[in-house]
């Protein structure tokens, strides 16, 4: 992954155009915004760590093969 943040057609980050779209999806509303961010990220650290105990349920029931990679 590169430190430097991708250019779209515009010139502007990708990263630049997510921020924009969030802020706007919450009417401009920075404290609505992190709010929603931070809901968002808790949603996610939950989705990882229910996928992390199912990958190693599996495993442990010997359905998941070893990585030769």
């Amino acid at each position: 992954m590169s430190s430097e943040p991708r250019q779209n057609e515009d010139g502007a980050s990708e990263l630049e155009a997510a921020i924009d779209q969030t802020i706007a999806a919450c009417d401009g509303d920075l404290r609505r915004t992190i709010g929603a961010l931070i809901v968002a990220n808790s949603f996610l650290e939950t989705e990882v760590e229910e996928l992390k105990k199912a990958v190693s349920h599996t495993y442990v029931r010997g359905r998941c093969g070893t990585y030769t990679g």
